[in-house]
């Protein structure tokens, strides 16, 4: 089924969420992932991926004779889930994204199978070095009974307007064109460009 529509299908444009700048990010903005429900299977296969073989992990006897209730979570296994892609993060920045530079955290509770993770990272600084954005986040997660499990900070780099572009008129793809993108940018119809 041909329709003259298809013909005017960019590619490039097709985004999940309107792409955004460096520019365009607050202090206090929060991209949350899908909680998840971690189970056996989900520690076994980390326990394989990372060669983890303390019994802590795996064993039940021995996780109880050293006081925990259950095997625990690997804590890199409950940080990964802090990692930008799990949220829309870097849909919105994909464009501009540099690198992710650092990564620091603090284990507060144990994770066990069974458990359902919440994470989310909330941006808490944004500074400029040259023409590079340096995004810091707030790293957390709770659990299902509202504690908080894990928290720490991520930094990336992210290309930065210079000081020329900063005064020309925002490009956007048409695809990004919503009356609420529009709104949420304010944008003038004299300032769009393609």
């Amino acid at each position: 089924m041909n329709s003259h529509a298809d013909s005017f299908f960019d590619p490039v444009g097709f985004t999940v969420v309107p792409p955004r700048q460096f520019e365009d990010l607050r202090v206090g903005e929060v991209f949350r992932a899908p909680s998840r429900t971690l189970t056996d299977a989900h520690a076994s296969a980390f326990q394989t991926v990372s060669a983890d073989n303390h019994p802590i992990h795996y064993d039940v006897e021995y996780a109880r004779r050293h006081g925990h209730s259950a095997p625990v979570v690997h804590g890199l296994q409950v940080f990964a889930f802090t990692a930008p892609g799990a949220t829309l993060f870097p849909q919105y920045i994909g464009d501009v994204f540099v690198a992710f530079t650092s990564a620091s955290c603090r284990f507060l509770k144990e994770v066990h199978a069974g458990d359902t993770l919440y994470p989310q990272l909330e941006i808490i600084k944004l500074r400029t070095q040259g023409d590079t954005g340096i995004v810091t986040t707030r790293a957390t997660v709770h659990n299902q009974r509202g504690e908080l499990v894990l928290d720490g900070e991520h930094t990336y780099s992210l290309k930065a307007a210079s000081a020329d572009e900063k005064n020309e008129p925002k490009k956007i793809s048409p695809a990004s064109l919503t009356q609420k993108s529009l709104h949420q940018r304010n944008y003038q119809p004299s300032t769009i460009s393609y």
